[in-house]
């Protein structure tokens, strides 16, 4: 097929302040083989009547009521009812590049099935943006030029939620919209990399991402930081841990904690250690915590690393690549 169809998949709640750019966007895109399953997530503002409107003179543009409650069961209704060969999801507040499906299918259709085309994205905002967020805008970018989006995947959400294609019977292997696991574009992001579909490297803009205080990311319990360190545990676990190597918990703060709790309830053994000389002998949660350098006493441990500090966390790289060991495989960077 020369010019395979893309569902484009949105789920959206309470936006009618913005859900007009959102779609003339779609409908200024140079690529024009596109459906949109726009789901309502039981909407209580105009959202309705501004999508009932734009399908009225669209018939690519379809409005269904959501099946449950919330992005996850919304965006299960809209892709069970999606037609095309490439999905895609879209926010209801953002804003597409003209050319944003075109490159994406192209990528897709010049490296076939097994393939996850990614694009640049920008934040904007009436407010400004915040260093966090130019500091995670950079990050993920840099990753996205090379096509490296995995190599850090236990740090952050790798794969923007809404600068992503996949082939329908790759997304199918990857599980869909399946599992009940927030926040769902984090998850999706370790099950792309668990099937090992292999990133498009991109330097185009594709997407611009609006911030603004009531945006779900910023308001929902959903993303709040624990639910961000069950998903990497989680994956950690299933994907990487070895059990017949040593594990290490390097980091006393509030992530090393949290992540101590998680292995402590699945009854898994650990080391604890930390650089901070007012810790180190310190007993936590019936762990005493020791000093880095017992590492090397340890027959091929494998570490998680939460310490967040930048210059920190390259002290840390150095000192790993004193004796061999690598980052993805012998160490894992949680923050």
């Amino acid at each position: 097929m020369t010019h395979p169809k893309v569902s484009i998949l949105i789920p959206f709640k309470n936006t009618d302040a913005y859900l007009n750019e959102c779609l003339e966007s779609i409908l200024a895109q140079t690529y024009t083989n596109w459906e949109v399953l726009a789901i309502d997530d039981h909407s209580t503002d105009q959202s309705a009547r501004v999508v009932n409107d734009f399908a009225k003179k669209d018939q690519r543009i379809k409005m269904h009521p959501n099946l449950g409650n919330g992005i996850i069961e919304a965006l299960r209704t809209a892709y069970d009812i999606s037609t095309g060969m490439f999905i895609t999801r879209m926010d209801s507040d953002d804003i597409m590049t003209p050319n944003k499906l075109q490159l994406m299918v192209d990528s897709l259709k010049k490296n076939g099935e097994g393939h996850l085309a990614v694009g640049i994205v920008k934040y904007f905002s009436d407010r400004g943006i915040s260093n966090g967020y130019e500091r995670y805008e950079k990050w993920l970018n840099d990753l996205t030029q090379e096509g490296t989006n995995y190599s850090e995947i236990y740090k952050e959400c790798v794969i923007p939620s809404p600068a992503w294609m996949v082939y329908r019977p790759d997304f199918d292997a990857c599980g869909a919209f399946i599992p009940d696991r927030y926040p769902e574009d984090y998850d999706l992001a370790f099950r792309f990399y668990e099937k090992q579909l292999k990133c498009i490297a991109n330097d185009q803009l594709t997407h611009y991402w609006r911030d603004y205080d009531t945006r779900t990311s910023r308001t929902s319990e959903h993303y709040a930081q624990n639910y961000f360190l069950d998903i990497k545990l989680h994956y950690f676990l299933k994907l990487e841990y070895n059990l017949d190597r040593p594990l290490i918990v390097w980091g006393a703060g509030a992530k090393g904690k949290e992540i101590a709790k998680g292995l402590l309830e699945r009854s898994l053994p650990f080391y604890w250690v930390c650089d901070n000389p007012n810790k180190i002998g310190k007993v936590i949660y019936g762990k005493e915590m020791l000093h880095f350098d017992s590492l090397k006493t340890l027959k091929a441990p494998q570490s998680i690393i939460t310490v967040a500090n930048a210059e920190a966390q390259q002290t840390i790289r150095t000192y790993f690549d004193g004796f061999g060991q690598k980052s993805m495989l012998d160490y894992f960077f949680f923050c």
